[in-house]
């Protein structure tokens, strides 16, 4: 209420000065084509004379009707609404009873259009205007206006208009401002909005894959809105404008600067241009483009300008390239040509004398009348036909807004008072067919019309355009025949309009400069991907996926371990199977002969000791088939350590135990005795297996060897493994485990001229290097290769360590006592013995 009030005041203050000489001229004759009496009148408002720049030293009304200044295009739109309205008035289905007049203006400028809604909204019979505190029961002259053609004229009307709730319903200016309705909320059109068409033009940049263009206005609200809501949309699509431009409203062909503007916009290197324009500014700047030699290029066209022949006529423009638009849907009004026909034939249309203005004309005067032959009328083009029909519906929609205000659903039209705001809201509801067209409007008050996307084409005589698709609602989509386009280039092939050209599957566009348009391509590396809704950017994939280089998706890794049933597992299963029943036999063979003195010459019972830590390290090999578990992973490798650790250290014993007895006795004799009382030997294998036992054990509490995932070996795999071999438990068992086996072959080393029943230098020197080759085989195999069957080969160089202590300590036995039993006896082992004193003896 606040704004109304205060744009009331305004309005007032601005009337009380504009009607002290608008209305104060001399009784004026009016021409009388311009008017029509009836019962409820329209006003429509026309550029019958085009608009120009002058310097006015005063404020005056702009004479319209001026030499060479005859606009054709405003007759054939002032022609339909005299047409409509008379039309309607023949017919008895929509108003019966009842007439529309009308009072027709010409404004070629805004100060023509401020006079004309002056008249407008003064008091019918008066030449005043009643500023009342309730608007929406005001009765002016007219209760509706048609009109009028440019957006700055309709801005003007609309806000002198609004206060008022006078219907104004505009057939030509579509800007999107003047559809908010807090402003201007008597005012509806029946042209879309440009709104709408910039979402057009966004989706047929888009449907041809244009992402670089050039974007070209006009210095006019049409212009630089629609410029603005073009950047907008198009750069949240994706869309790049790499030049932006005005044409100056002072502007001429070839001036400082259009030459400016054409040198920018051939430095842009766009092959596409959209020029968003009113007419006259478009026909400036594509006379600049011919003059220029701007060519090759794909013109992208507004709806105001697309299917004018103002354009079409400019010399040379047929060689710039391809011209693509938007433009209304082409209808016709029935009979609208031959009403002007019958104008021209009637007296109407023979020069005459003019009818006497005073000296501050009015815009419904002509002093210079202008006068047609059958041959020279106005030609009817495709644009100013459907901008007539515009007009045309916007009549109508009038007419069927009064049909429902005045009750004529009965047959007869109640003649009573109307006031503009109630043919508004009859107005917004009106919902008709005309001529197989829906006549409808929105909250906004657009209609819900389309839009056609045509084609210049200049393959016949002379020029015209075609329709190549059109345009349809919720959502806004296109239908677009592209066999139908002759483009300008080479064999008929769409031109390209693009900054940088599309990267191969798998690189990401790295932006160079200001536009993400402009880009680098660079691939994606192994284990990233190019996500389509990213471009810019190759992500990582996840974990439990992969993805080769210049990969546009992750694929699922592949998870791989050692298992039961594969031939690798099979072999190392029956070899550590075969080695464990060996040991076990093995065992009962050395019980069933342990009096002998092969038995006892190896250690006797000590013996059972050495074979079980070997059977304790076997069944620890186990654990490296299957999927790891945590079970597995805790026992496999501590159970081989530690049972390797037993045996070495029984091994070592013994074979320190015979170097003593037999090199060191005779010379220690109490070092010997204090020995054998204390069982120095056993003593030496609980401490020697004790510290590895602790050590596994704090390998366990420490470094808990665990089931793990490794992803980083392999990019496709995913290995289950555990984790020991990897931890310093692992490391300090193992380096235990050495250090006795070379405490094993030293001492073995020392026996080596011993009797030959005692003499396991060989044997012991076969295993133990079978067992350093075995491990030095493993680490260099691991350095390597850390595949799925690392594992097998950890339990083949154990599996080959436990073998080579068997066979290089207990195989020979074993031969003994099952081939060759006289070895195997008492009187054997004294001789070997008695052999060794005399060799003794002799040296």
């Amino acid at each position: 209420m606040l704004l109304q009030a205060a744009r009331l005041v305004g309005l007032q203050l601005s009337l009380s000065l504009f009607c002290c000489w608008a209305f104060s001229c001399h009784s004026t004759e009016s021409s009388p084509d311009f008017s029509l009496p009836g019962d409820y009148l329209l006003a429509g408002l026309f550029p019958i004379h085009s608009d120009y720049l002058e310097v006015r030293s005063r404020p005056m009304v702009t004479l319209c009707d001026r030499s060479n200044s005859f606009n054709s295009h405003g007759y054939h739109l002032f022609q339909a609404m005299r047409f409509s309205i008379e039309e309607i008035n023949n017919s008895t289905a929509l108003l019966p009873n009842v007439t529309l007049g009308y009072e027709l203006y010409d404004v070629c400028s805004e100060s023509a259009s401020v006079y004309a809604m002056l008249r407008i909204l003064s008091v019918p019979g008066t030449h005043h205007i009643e500023i009342q505190g309730d608007t929406s029961r005001y009765s002016p002259t007219a209760v509706a206006v048609i009109g009028p053609s440019s957006t700055n004229h309709a801005t003007a009307a609309a806000s002198m208009l609004s206060p008022f709730l006078v219907p104004l319903i505009s057939y030509k200016p579509s800007s999107e401002t003047l559809g908010v309705k807090r402003q201007y909320p008597s005012f509806l059109h029946t042209i879309p909005s440009d709104k709408y068409q910039v979402e057009i033009m966004v989706l047929l940049l888009q449907s041809f894959g244009w992402v670089w263009i050039s974007l070209v206005g006009s210095d006019d609200e049409y212009g630089q809105l629609g410029v603005q809501a073009l950047e907008n949309q198009g750069t949240q699509q994706g869309i790049c404008i790499a030049f932006k431009g005005i044409v100056p409203s002072s502007a001429r062909p070839g001036d400082d600067s259009m030459w400016n503007m054409m040198s920018r916009l051939d430095w842009a290197r766009t092959t596409v241009v959209v020029v968003f324009s009113s007419r006259q500014p478009a026909r400036v700047f594509f006379e600049s483009v011919v003059l220029a030699n701007l060519t090759a290029k794909v013109w992208i066209a507004s709806e105001d300008w697309a299917i004018s022949t103002h354009l079409s006529s400019v010399p040379g423009i047929w060689g710039i390239g391809t011209v693509l638009g938007v433009a209304i849907q082409q209808r016709t009004v029935p009979g609208l040509k031959e009403f002007e026909e019958a104008y021209v034939r009637a007296d109407k249309g023979i020069q005459g004398p003019c009818p006497r203005g005073s000296w501050c004309s009015s815009n419904q005067l002509c002093r210079e009348c202008q006068a047609f032959t059958a041959q020279e009328m106005p030609t009817f083009g495709a644009f100013a036909m459907s901008n007539s029909y515009n007009v045309y519906r916007a009549v109508y929609a009038v007419a069927h807004g009064l049909h429902q205000l005045l009750g004529c659903t009965s047959g007869a039209c109640s003649r009573g008072q109307v006031y503009p705001g109630q043919l508004l809201e009859q107005i917004h509801k009106v919902n008709f067919l005309l001529h197989e067209d829906v006549v409808t409007f929105n909250d906004n008050g657009d209609p819900l019309s389309s839009y056609d996307i045509i084609a210049w084409d200049w393959s016949g005589p002379k020029w015209t355009f075609q329709v190549i698709g059109s345009s349809r609602w919720s959502p806004v989509r296109l239908d677009i025949n592209k066999t139908k386009i002759q483009w300008h280039g080479k064999d008929n092939q769409v031109p390209t309009s693009v900054c940088s050209s599309n990267c191969l599957e798998g690189h990401a566009q790295v932006i160079v400069g200001v536009h993400h348009c402009c880009f680098e391509c660079v691939p994606c590396e192994a284990g990233t991907f190019l996500n389509k809704s990213d471009p810019h950017r190759c992500q990582p994939c996840g974990k439990e996926e992969w993805a080769p280089k210049r990969s546009q998706t992750c694929f699922p890794r592949t998870v791989v371990f050692l298992a039961w049933h594969e031939p690798v597992s099979w072999v190392l299963l029956a070899a550590n199977t075969l080695l464990l029943l060996v040991v076990v036999g093995t065992a009962g063979l050395f019980a069933w002969h342990l009096e002998t003195p092969v038995v006892r010459s190896a250690g006797g019972k000590l013996c059972f000791l050495m074979l079980g830590s070997l059977a304790v390290g076997s069944c620890g090999l186990y654990g490296f088939l299957g999927k790891p578990t945590l079970i597995m992973c805790l026992l496999r490798q501590t159970l081989f350590a530690l049972g390797l650790a037993i045996f070495l250290s029984c091994l070592t014993i013994r074979s320190f135990q015979l170097v003593f007895i037999f090199k060191f006795s005779a010379k220690l004799p109490i070092f010997y005795r204090a020995w054998v009382q204390h069982h120095g030997a056993g003593l030496f294998v609980v401490i020697s297996s004790t510290a590895q036992l602790l050590i596994c054990l704090t390998w366990l509490a420490v470094w808990t060897p665990l089931p793990t995932r490794e992803y980083q070996r392999f990019p496709q795999l995913v290995m289950l493994d555990c984790t020991e071999a990897k931890s310093l438990g692992f490391v300090l068992a193992f380096i235990y485990n050495s250090l006795l086996s070379v405490s094993t072959f030293a001492c073995s080393y020392l026996g080596k001229d011993l009797p030959e029943n005692y003499n396991e230098a060989k044997c012991v020197t076969f295993s133990l290097l079978l067992n350093f080759v075995s491990w030095i085989a493993f680490f260099t195999t691991a350095s390597v290769y850390q595949g799925k069957y690392l594992p097998a080969v950890t339990m083949l160089a154990a599996l080959s360590c436990l073998s080579g202590g068997f066979s290089g300590y207990f195989l020979p036995k074993c031969y003994v006592i099952l081939c060759r039993p006289d070895l195997n006896s008492t009187a054997y082992f004294q001789a070997s013995i008695q052999e060794y004193t005399r060799r003794c003896s002799s040296t």
